[in-house]
């Protein structure tokens, strides 16, 4: 499933308990995905989701969660619920927030005079030549180089770029073709 940003749903408050849960679930699910392969705005637009659907949960059912019984003996009142919930997402929110991004930033394809050059050069760059298939992607992100053209690295005669179960590695013709960009 590719989550999206189009739409978020109903509000959180007019959802039944079944749909409550069911869309919770899969929230949960594709929480993975979004922080691996979303851009910001799914990053954001999920977490404000996965955050609504957890809150209209924990106000529904306050008891059935570690947060709503907060490991007390006693009852909690529904103020001293959302108030400890609230807590929960400033931490999250501060830590996202001082999050620094990486020192270069990222480039654009207008800083790159190469971008399939420069993808292969960091790839030459990493150790054996090859780096996790998330970082490339990342790092073809980073340089400007379009998923399109990422995926041609793969399909060209011959392979610039070869896959190693989770790894990505540069092969002779990619090395060949840093070489004649360096020349």
């Amino acid at each position: 499933m590719t989550p999206t940003t189009s739409t978020t749903g109903r509000p959180a408050h007019e959802l039944s308990d079944d749909e409550l849960e069911q869309q919770g679930t899969t929230a949960h699910e594709t929480r993975n995905w979004v922080f691996l392969n979303g851009t910001a705005e799914q990053f954001a637009t999920h977490t404000a989701r996965m955050l609504e659907l957890e809150q209209e949960y924990l106000r529904r059912h306050p008891m059935r969660t570690w947060q709503g019984s907060g490991g007390a003996a006693g009852e909690q009142s529904e103020l001293d619920v959302l108030k400890q919930a609230l807590r929960g997402i400033l931490v999250q929110i501060t830590a996202l927030l001082d999050h620094e991004p990486a020192a270069t930033g990222p480039q654009t394809s207008s800083d790159v005079a190469d971008p399939v050059v420069a993808l292969l050069s960091r790839i030459a760059e990493s150790e054996g030549n090859r780096m996790h298939k998330l970082e490339v992607h990342q790092a073809a992100r980073e340089v400007g180089l379009e998923r399109s053209a990422l995926a041609k690295l793969y399909q060209s005669d011959p392979p610039l770029l070869v896959t190693e179960q989770s790894d990505r590695v540069l092969t002779a013709a990619g090395r060949l073709r840093l070489s004649e960009a360096s020349a």
